[in-house]
């Protein structure tokens, strides 16, 4: 069933800061638009479509234990060469990638939630705890080390972070979660994971600084927070009940603040859906520096 139409809420003047009941309203207006997919921290709303039908991606078989390799520190098998990324300019684009002994920017409690089959992590660090802005880095584990493949700006909740996430609390949780689903309105970009073409990623309306949000969840990755693993990023089963909000996506920048996902440019959502590899098994470590340093 298709998403029910809802009207677009009142422009927000960019550049003012909302307070009381401003910023009670447009997180409402935001949470209705958003949330009728169950992205963004939106939970449901009547009128969404069921969840899709595609299968859970299967448990990797014997054939794909010759691709894994062991964590750091291990037997190395050869490793695969380290390619620059051509896809999207950029920072680390454009002076090539680079070797690292030790992922920047994570102390021991972060690293111990770390799988340690996780050959490719994402890390997303908030310029503060109540900062809506944030970088992306892109690692890949290699027989020498870490390989930096993206290194791009990106945008996170309108209230910054937080290790206790609940529905419209305006911020993005803290921690570490699985990368296993991908999705969008527009056709699969040439993604490893499984994806879900559906019109019912499409959404409406204007953002917290005033911005359109159409086109916002053309692409996605589902975030494992809050939501069953190998299904549809549309799927709203939320494990932790409702109260702790859920559809944390990775989607594309709508030019403000986010309900509760992290955003990245059109290119880099579509070079990011070519990086992730299943095989890699890819995990996201996500939250403000000063938490992540811990």
């Amino acid at each position: 069933m298709p998403v029910r139409s809802v009207p677009p809420a009142g422009p927000v003047r960019p550049g003012r800061r909302l307070r009381g009941p401003r910023i009670a309203a447009a997180a409402l207006a935001a949470a209705v638009l958003l949330g009728g997919l169950g992205g963004c921290g939106g939970g449901p709303v009547d009128g969404t479509r069921p969840p899709s039908d595609r299968a859970a991606a299967p448990a990797a078989g014997p054939e794909d234990q010759a691709d894994r390799q062991p964590a750091e520190g291990a037997a190395s098998a050869p490793a695969a060469p380290v390619r620059q990324l051509r896809v999207a300019r950029g920072p680390l684009e454009a002076r090539g990638p680079r070797l690292l002994q030790r992922l920047p920017g994570l102390g021991p409690s972060t690293l111990a939630e770390v799988p340690a089959g996780a050959r490719q992590i994402v890390v997303v660090t908030g310029k503060g705890i109540d900062s809506a802005h944030s970088r992306l880095a892109v690692y890949r584990h290699t027989a020498a080390g870490w390989a930096t493949d993206a290194d791009w700006t990106a945008r996170n909740a309108l209230n910054g972070w937080t290790r206790h996430h609940y529905d419209d609390d305006l911020r993005s949780p803290i921690g570490v979660f699985g990368l296993t689903d991908a999705g969008g309105r527009m056709p699969d970009p040439g993604t490893k994971l499984p994806y879900d073409q559906s019109p019912d990623f499409a959404t409406q309306g204007i953002g917290f600084e005033g911005e359109s949000l159409a086109h916002s969840f053309d692409y996605v990755v589902a975030i494992n927070y809050n939501r069953k693993a190998g299904v549809s990023p549309l799927d709203l089963t939320r494990p932790l009940g409702e109260a702790r909000g859920g559809g944390i996506w990775f989607h594309v920048d709508h030019g403000g603040p986010t309900h509760g996902c992290v955003s990245l440019s059109e290119d880099h959502m579509k070079a990011l859906l070519r990086m992730l590899d299943p095989r890699l098994h890819p995990v996201v470590v996500m939250g403000d520096a000063a938490s992540l340093s811990h």
